[in-house]
């Protein structure tokens, strides 16, 4: 990147990023609960984070805009082959099945916080247009925005300047998970951060991150909707089922090695 831009730049401009959309959502909420009370809160949080994700960007792009930056280079819009799209989704299948487990073991440990369900309420498909919303808003702009900031930009600066891909990904994982501002899923996030971060590295490009972020929040909507229904097959007292992590390790391990097989190892 341009000699120019420091580390002080870079996270400056991260966080500015992050606050505007904390900002601009709370302002909508609350503006919400002010003017319509008596109206249903899950609309007023839903539009809150719909449009706060999506301003959440804003700074980043206004300020590669006015350096005359490439997005296509500074946040790593490169396309991707099909060989590498079916391994990342190889790998993602393995990677959601094996997370869900670890968020069962953990939810077991320690008593989730009542907010979890709050979050619940609001992922609720109450309508087919409200399920659409949840959809592009949930899987599409916000996993697009987080990849973007986090491993377009952040990760990528952090791995050019310190010249150590490591910290790079673990760094820009911690931040990451911080910003989610959930104690209690803070370590599932920082490793669900370190794979993004690992995608993003060995492929040159977002979108296979990307596809994982799609995919993981894709399947917390599903359980939250269909829970009941998938249960007959994917669960075992109250555990993902052993085949079902049996299938999971075999998408890790798999899609792991074709993914390494088909990409060049960046320095």
């Amino acid at each position: 990147m341009n000699r120019t831009l420091t580390t002080k730049n870079v996270f400056a401009i991260v966080i500015l990023s992050v606050f505007s959309a904390l900002v601009v959502g709370t302002v909508i909420a609350s503006v919400g609960f002010i003017y319509h009370p008596e109206n249903d809160s899950q609309i007023t949080n839903f539009l809150a984070l719909f449009i706060g994700q999506g301003f959440m960007i804003v700074p980043l792009l206004l300020f590669l805009i006015a350096r005359r930056e490439s997005l296509v280079d500074r946040l790593r819009l490169q396309r991707l082959s099909l060989p590498i799209v079916l391994a990342t989704l190889v790998l993602s299948l393995g990677i959601i099945i094996a997370v869900d487990e670890f968020d069962r073991i953990a939810s077991l440990l320690f008593t989730p916080p009542e907010y979890l369900d709050q979050l619940g309420y609001m992922l609720k498909f109450d309508s087919f247009n409200m399920a659409i919303f949840l959809i592009f808003g949930i899987v599409i702009l916000a996993p697009l925005g987080e990849e973007l900031l986090f491993r377009g930009f952040l990760q990528q600066f952090l791995e050019e300047h310190w010249q150590d891909i490591t910290r790079a990904i673990l760094v820009t994982s911690l931040f990451f998970a911080v910003i989610h501002l959930n104690p209690f899923w803070l370590i599932q996030i920082y490793l669900l951060g370190v794979l993004l971060g690992y995608l993003a590295w060995r492929t040159g490009s977002i979108w296979a991150s990307f596809i994982l972020h799609a995919a993981n929040n894709l399947m917390a909507l599903l359980f939250t909707n269909y829970n009941e229904s998938l249960d007959g097959f994917y669960t075992w007292n109250g555990h993902v089922a052993p085949w079902i992590l049996l299938l999971g390790i075999g998408c890790i391990y798999f899609g792991f090695n074709w993914l390494n097989s088909i990409t060049k190892v960046r320095s």
